[in-house]
């Protein structure tokens, strides 16, 4: 990704995720927080970092975890979201949590700061996954671990949807989970980078659903404003109308039993130690 590219990403990131006021209802960003804590296996005294904190969901669970002995960072580039984050923190008696503004791909902490770095629902949103990899590698002690969780690659059949019919207009949406969403892919990184006793759970995360004008309305609106999807801009408006009418008629076209369309959505937890 070039740098003129990298920025316009990021500004995308942080239009997207400055928008989302009501992140903390979305439909799994709480249980699979929660479940990546209990996979965690986090202890007394441990000092955590929670990579892309968002409105702190995993910090502030952390924190509980590890006591008034132990400290959580959290890191985000999104002011929005961390405001909302900052709020809850003000709700509660902890006192062992930090909550930084900064680019969690270029904050800096020094070498062996962490006993574990944490991330949900956020590493497909990286620019170079393996270079923050690496870095998380850097910041963890000795016997120090990783945990977090990514998508299965063909999780959510509209976004597939989306990309390959984006796709037949000229413009080439990447799959964000095709980087670690496999065993294969995913193994092989990881101990490239020197981590070791990787253990994974699946949990399915999918639902169904309905299909109709809002369905497809809202399919819509939530690929297109993603930095996975917002790329359909550049066409004309001629275009994205045809677009975007072909997503329609593709949408309807998805097989659908009694109880509606399959949202397959497994993900991959995931730890491994230094």
């Amino acid at each position: 990704m070039s740098t003129n590219d990298k920025t316009a990403y990021k500004q995308q990131l942080l239009t997207d995720f400055n928008s989302r006021t009501n992140y903390d209802n979305g439909r799994f960003y709480q249980a699979i927080a929660n479940r990546l804590i209990e996979f965690a296996n986090l202890q007394n005294g441990q000092k955590i970092l929670d990579i892309a904190t968002g409105t702190g969901i995993v910090a502030l669970n952390a924190a509980q975890k590890v006591g008034s002995q132990g400290k959580v960072i959290g890191v985000d580039i999104s002011a929005g979201m961390l405001n909302n984050a900052k709020q809850k923190l003000a709700e509660t008696n902890l006192q062992n949590v930090e909550f930084i503004e900064a680019d969690a791909e270029t904050v800096l902490f020094s070498d062996n700061s962490f006993d574990a770095v944490l991330c949900s629902l956020a590493v497909c949103y990286l620019t170079d996954i393996p270079a923050a990899l690496r870095n998380w590698h850097r910041l963890i002690k000795k016997d120090g671990f990783v945990a977090f969780n990514v998508w299965e690659e063909n999780a959510f059949p509209p976004s597939v949807l989306f990309r390959e019919v984006a796709g037949r207009y000229g413009i080439n949406i990447p799959n964000p989970n095709a980087p670690m969403g496999t065993t294969e892919r995913r193994n092989k990184l990881l101990r490239e980078i020197g981590l070791r006793d990787i253990q994974i759970e699946t949990e399915q995360f999918g639902w169904y659903f309905q299909i109709d004008d809002s369905a497809i309305e809202g399919s819509w609106r939530g690929n297109s404003k993603n930095v996975f999807g917002y790329q359909v801009f550049q066409l004309s408006a001629d275009k994205l109308e045809q677009c975007k009418a072909e997503y329609a008629r593709e949408m309807r076209n998805l097989p659908t039993t009694e109880k509606g369309v399959w949202c397959d959505a497994p993900i991959f937890f995931i730890r491994a130690v230094k």
